[in-house]
């Protein structure tokens, strides 16, 4: 797929169709013109496309990545275009501190953030002319909620748009956990026991992807309507307990803390498997978890953007999403949402206008 002539970022940047005319649009309109952003998410080939857009946009970047996810080659390839990337792949908490406070110090007029990182610290460290930006996760949007007040500008989360909610999360996340599994363990998915803790749209893509590879799988999920849901799309929907009892995977992907932990280890099974499909690295105890002699995937890290030969979600599925980025940070810039937009989903209207340009490409 990928020869030297054309290698995977080259290969990738070339099939984010969104971009690519989202890229060539801010050509000639500049919206980032004298406008710095500063970025704190995975740095990966499909972020770089993102990034460079942003660059066409007239956008200076400082950007750092998130706790083992960075990729060198993805760090390489943006610092050689003119991007100040901060610090590289790192799986150390102080390290990574270290270099989101750069970031910050940087006084970007923009943020895009991944997890609430930067928006927190910025809370610590205020400065004057930021405008606003972005939020990706649903885990970033749970943390940053209670502190609109204290933010009290324009926050954009991409994760509430529904396009984010069925494309990426519920389509592409369940593919690349799957994919990352079967790439990680080089084990089979056929008759095994499958728990799924969540039962968001990233928790029924990972659940019925696990299904369709001839998994038996199981829902642990506490919002009981949520819990009706999982019963009626065919899953099995134990108690906790017996959910992880007969486990061969358990799968985390809730956005919470401490969801299995060392008090949990005498309920598994030997040789269980327990992986992390959430933003933060911590809805697994996996030090305590691994001292009691369970198997966790890459440390509890996200399991589709960690370990050897990484790919994260489908290209086309975080073009869908980088555009809404893209269009996002557009709006902020210009002024077109006020600080009455904190920590709200992202616009119908972009909604709309990047649906529609995906249709329109796919023709």
């Amino acid at each position: 797929m990928f020869t030297r002539a054309v290698g995977r970022i080259e290969w990738v940047i070339e099939r984010c169709r969104l971009l690519q005319a989202i890229g060539a649009e801010f050509d000639e309109t500049r919206p980032f013109a004298g406008l710095a952003i500063g970025t704190g998410i995975h740095l990966e080939p499909k972020t770089v496309a993102l990034l460079l857009t942003l660059q066409r946009g007239g956008a200076e970047l400082v950007s750092t990545g998130n706790l083992n996810t960075t990729q060198q080659d993805a760090c390489d390839h943006l610092a050689a275009r003119g991007v100040r990337v901060v610090g590289g792949p790192t799986s150390d908490p102080v390290e990574h501190d270290r270099n989101l406070w750069e970031v910050v110090r940087a006084h970007p007029d923009l943020v895009l953030d991944n997890g609430g990182d930067l928006f927190v610290r910025y809370l610590d460290e205020p400065y004057d002319g930021l405008r606003g930006g972005t939020e990706e996760t649903t885990s970033g949007r749970m943390r940053l909620e209670p502190l609109r007040e204290r933010i009290g500008l324009p926050v954009l989360v991409i994760n509430d748009s529904p396009i984010k909610q069925f494309a990426e999360n519920e389509h592409a996340v369940g593919q690349s956990v799957l994919e990352s599994f079967l790439r990680l363990t080089n084990l089979s998915t056929n008759g095994k026991r499958v728990t799924v803790f969540g039962y968001g749209a990233c928790g029924r893509g990972v659940a019925a992807n696990f299904r369709n590879a001839h998994a038996v799988v199981s829902v642990v999920e506490r919002d009981p309507v949520k819990r009706l849901q999982a019963l009626l799309d065919g899953f099995l929907v134990p108690d906790r307990e017996d959910a992880l009892r007969t486990a061969d995977v358990v799968v985390t992907v809730t956005g919470a803390e401490g969801v299995v932990t060392a008090a949990d280890a005498p309920l598994l099974r030997p040789g269980a498997i327990l992986a992390n499909a959430g933003h933060f690295p911590r809805e697994l105890d996996a030090p305590a978890l691994e001292a009691a002699g369970a198997i966790v995937l890459e440390g509890g890290h996200m399991v589709n953007l960690a370990g050897p030969r990484p790919l994260g979600n489908s290209i086309e599925s975080m073009d869908l999403g980088f555009a809404l980025q893209a269009r996002c940070l557009e709006a902020v810039a210009r002024g077109e949402v006020g600080r009455e937009a904190c920590v709200v989903p992202v616009p119908r209207a972009i909604d709309e206008r990047v649906a529609a340009s995906f249709v329109a490409a796919s023709s």
